[in-house]
C-alpha cells in the first residue's frame, strides 16, 4: 500500500508526464515545474538544473530556485568542476550528506552568494544514456539527509526533464523547418514584408492603393537599395491581378542575347544552345504583372521590342515569326537618372513616356529616419532565427549610431549591417561596436547615453532638415521637393522641431 507521500509523488509524475506526452512545447515552463516538484516532494531547501554546453565544455545554470536562486544563475562551471561536474563526467547520481567535507564541492559559489550548502543530491539528465545536464537538490529539510528513496525519485524526475527537453527541441526544429518552408513558399511567390512607419512611406502606400486599381505602367525611381522591388510587389498585391503571376527580371543581370530570350522566350534551334522551345517571362506573366528591374540597363535594341509589347500587347519569340498576344501589366524600376539618359540618347524617349505613365519615387532611408528602428527590429528578428542567438534588442548607443548614420546603401545596407552584428555580436544586446558603422555622422551629443529613441530621432530630423534648408537657401518649397514631402508637412516639422529660420 502506497504512503501519502508516494501518492503525491505519483500524482505529480502523472501530471508532468501528461504534459510531456501532449507535446507541451514551452520547455522552460515544463522544466521549472519538474525541478520545483522534485524539490518540493524531496523536501529540499533549494534546487537547480544545469545544462551541458559540449562545445564550450561548460555547465550553465538554466534554472535555480531558493533564496539565492537569481544570484546562482549568474555562474558557470567547467564541465569537470564541482559535484555537478563529477556527475556529468561519470554520468552517475550521488548523495552527499556532508558537503563541506567533500573534496569535489565547489566552495566558491556558496561563499560569493552567502548560502551554506550542507547536504546535496545530484543526478544526471540523460538522452540516449548520454549526460546532457544535472539536477541538484540542496539542504534536505529536517535533521536527516537525503535518502536512497529521494535519489530514485529524483532520477525519475531527471528522466522526465530530459524527455521534456527532447520533445521541446524536436518541436522547435519542426517549427523552424515549417517556418523555413513557409519562407521558401513566400519567396517562391516573390512577396516580402514591407516595413514602414515614416509619414513619407505611408503616403507612398496610399498612392499605391490608387495606382494599383489601374493597369497603367508604373516607373519606380529611387536609389539602389531603397526597396523598389517591394513597392512593385505591393502594387501587384493590391491590384485585381493579385491572383495571377508576379514575374520579375533584372535587366542588368544578363547580357543582351540572354536577356531577349529571358524576356520573350525562344524556339528550338534559334541559337546553338536552344535545344528546346522555351517560354519567356512575358508569356509566364500573362494575366499578371511583370517587374523589369534596372530598366535603365536594357539595351536600345530590346527597348524597341519592349515598346511594341506595351503598345500592341504582342511579341515574337527569338527565332520565331509567330506573334504571341499577352495581357501583362508592366512595372519598371531604375536607380539611374532616366531623363538624363533620354537626353543623351541612351534610352528611348517614346519608351520612357510609355513607362512613366504613373511615376513613383521612393525616398532614400536617410530621408525617413522613422523607418530605421522598425526595419532594424524586423531584420534583427529575422537573423536571430538564422543565427539562433537570443538578442533582446539594440543598445541605446547602437540605435543612436544607426539613427545618425546616412545609410548610402539604404535598406539593403541596413539589413547587411544587422546581419553582420547578429553574427559577430554577443547576446543579449547588440552594441554600437557590433555595427561597424565607419564614418557615421552624429549630431552633437547624439552619443550621450541619456538620449532616448524619440530624442535621437528628433535630433536627426532637425539636423537633416536644417542641412537641406541651407542647401536650398531656406526656400521651403524647394526643400520640400528635395525631401519629397508635402510643403505643409515640412512647415509642421520646422515648427515641431524648433528649427530657427534666419531672417532676411
Amino acid at each position: 500500500m502506497l504512503s501519502t507521500v508516494d501518492v503525491r509523488k505519483f500524482n505529480t509524475l502523472i501530471e508532468i508526464n501528461t504534459l510531456i506526452n501532449s507535446h507541451y512545447d514551452d520547455a522552460r515552463v515544463l522544466l521549472t515545474q519538474i525541478v520545483d516538484s522534485a524539490a518540493r516532494l524531496c523536501e529540499a531547501g533549494a534546487s537547480s538544473l544545469l545544462l551541458l554546453d559540449k562545445q564550450k565544455k561548460e555547465l550553465h545554470f538554466e534554472l535555480a530556485f531558493g533564496t539565492k536562486g537569481a544570484e546562482v544563475k549568474k555562474f558557470t562551471l567547467k564541465s569537470n568542476e564541482g559535484i555537478a561536474g563529477w556527475v556529468t563526467k561519470h554520468n552517475k547520481s550521488i548523495i552527499i550528506n556532508d558537503v563541506k567535507s567533500d573534496k569535489r564541492h565547489q566552495t566558491d559559489i556558496p561563499k560569493r552568494i552567502g548560502y551554506a550548502c550542507e547536504t546535496m543530491l545530484a543526478v544526471p539528465m540523460r538522452i540516449k544514456d548520454e549526460c546532457i545536464g544535472v539536477i541538484e537538490l540542496l539542504n534536505k529539510k529536517g535533521k536527516n539527509g537525503f535518502t536512497q528513496d529521494d535519489l530514485e525519485w529524483l532520477e525519475i524526475f531527471a528522466n522526465q526533464a530530459a524527455l521534456a527537453l527532447v520533445n521541446a527541441r524536436s518541436i522547435e526544429q519542426a517549427r523552424n523547418r515549417i517556418e523555413l518552408l513557409q519562407d521558401e513558399i513566400k519567396n517562391e511567390r516573390g512577396y516580402h514584408e514591407l516595413v514602414a512607419k515614416s509619414p513619407v512611406i505611408l503616403e507612398k502606400l496610399e498612392i499605391i492603393d490608387r495606382v494599383a486599381r489601374t493597369d497603367s505602367s508604373v516607373l519606380i525611381l529611387g536609389e539602389s537599395g531603397v526597396g523598389k522591388e517591394l513597392f512593385a510587389e505591393q502594387i501587384h498585391i493590391r491590384s485585381k491581378r493579385n491572383k495571377a503571376p508576379f514575374v520579375r527580371i533584372n535587366c542588368a543581370a544578363l547580357p543582351e542575347g540572354l536577356l531577349e530570350s529571358e524576356l520573350f522566350g525562344h524556339v528550338k534551334g534559334a541559337f546553338t544552345s536552344a535545344v528546346a522551345n522555351r517560354r519567356g517571362r512575358f508569356e509566364l506573366a500573362n494575366g499578371g504583372t511583370i517587374f523589369l528591374d534596372e530598366i535603365g540597363d536594357m539595351p536600345l535594341s530590346l527597348q524597341a521590342k519592349l515598346l511594341r509589347v506595351i503598345q500592341e500587347r504582342t511579341f515574337e519569340k527569338v527565332g520565331s515569326e509567330t506573334s504571341i498576344m499577352v495581357d501583362v501589366r508592366i512595372l519598371a524600376a531604375t536607380n539611374k537618372d532616366i531623363e538624363d539618359m533620354v537626353e543623351r540618347g541612351e534610352f528611348r524617349s517614346d519608351l520612357y513616356y510609355r513607362l512613366n505613365v504613373l511615376p513613383l519615387y521612393i525616398p532614400p532611408l536617410r530621408q525617413r529616419p522613422e523607418d530605421i528602428p522598425e526595419l532594424a527590429a524586423f531584420f534583427l528578428r529575422k537573423y536571430i532565427k538564422e543565427t539562433k542567438k537570443n538578442y533582446e534588442g539594440f543598445s541605446s548607443a547602437a540605435m543612436n549610431a544607426m539613427l545618425s548614420y546616412l545609410w548610402p546603401g539604404n535598406v539593403r545596407e541596413l539589413e547587411n549591417c544587422v546581419e553582420r552584428a547578429c553574427t559577430i555580436g554577443k547576446d543579449p544586446w547588440i552594441g554600437e561596436e557590433d555595427l561597424f558603422l565607419k564614418g557615421s555622422r552624429k549630431d552633437e551629443g547624439a552619443g550621450e547615453g541619456n538620449r532616448n529613441l524619440k530624442e535621437a530621432l528628433n535630433a536627426f530630423k532637425a539636423h537633416y532638415i536644417t542641412k537641406n534648408l541651407e542647401e536650398n537657401n531656406w526656400n521651403q518649397t524647394n526643400t520640400a521637393r528635395a525631401l519629397d514631402i508635402q510643403r505643409t508637412y515640412l512647415s509642421r516639422l520646422i515648427k515641431d522641431l524648433n528649427i530657427i529660420i534666419p531672417k532676411e
